[in-house]
């Protein structure tokens, strides 16, 4: 089976939900309905510009999402791709829609001059973490993230 990477359109409503979905089970988190709302139309709307989506779609159907956010950084003067999820649908899995996806992104960098792609993924996520490998070693550091804090 051949796997089409493209972006995301409108008409991919359904299915990245659906994919989406799976992706916050995946991760036991329950994603409130407005962060859902917001984040399909970041990845839809031209005034968004630093971010957006792609899909693996095989036979017609989407099986792969990449939601996507270009950004600034102190150590590069080009812009870098945050690779912000990437989900691919179980039944296809290792069948190297996610390979493509990632591929597309690499594609990408190097046609737009970004610095790099980069990704976070759960040191327990076997699975995902073979398919990174193939790419590039996991880099070492430690992700630390705290919650604002009001002033006092």
């Amino acid at each position: 089976m051949t796997t089409t990477i493209r972006p995301l359109a409108a008409s991919d409503r359904d299915e990245w939900h659906r994919l989406w979905d799976a992706y916050c089970d995946f991760y036991e988190t329950t994603m409130p309905a407005d962060v859902t709302t917001v984040t399909w139309q970041r990845l839809l709307d031209p005034a968004e510009a630093n971010f957006f989506g792609l899909v693996a779609e095989r036979d017609g159907a989407v099986v792969g999402i990449a939601n996507c956010v270009l950004h600034g950084t102190t150590w590069a003067v080009a812009q870098r791709c945050y690779l912000n999820d990437l989900y691919v649908d179980p039944s296809v899995r290792g069948s190297g829609a996610g390979k493509a996806l990632i591929e597309a992104l690499q594609a990408m960098a190097a046609e737009q001059g970004w610095d790099k792609v980069h990704w976070l993924t759960a040191e327990t996520n076997a699975t995902a973490r073979r398919l990174y490998d193939r790419f590039a070693p996991a880099s070492g550091f430690i992700q630390y993230a705290i919650p604002p804090k009001p002033a006092s």
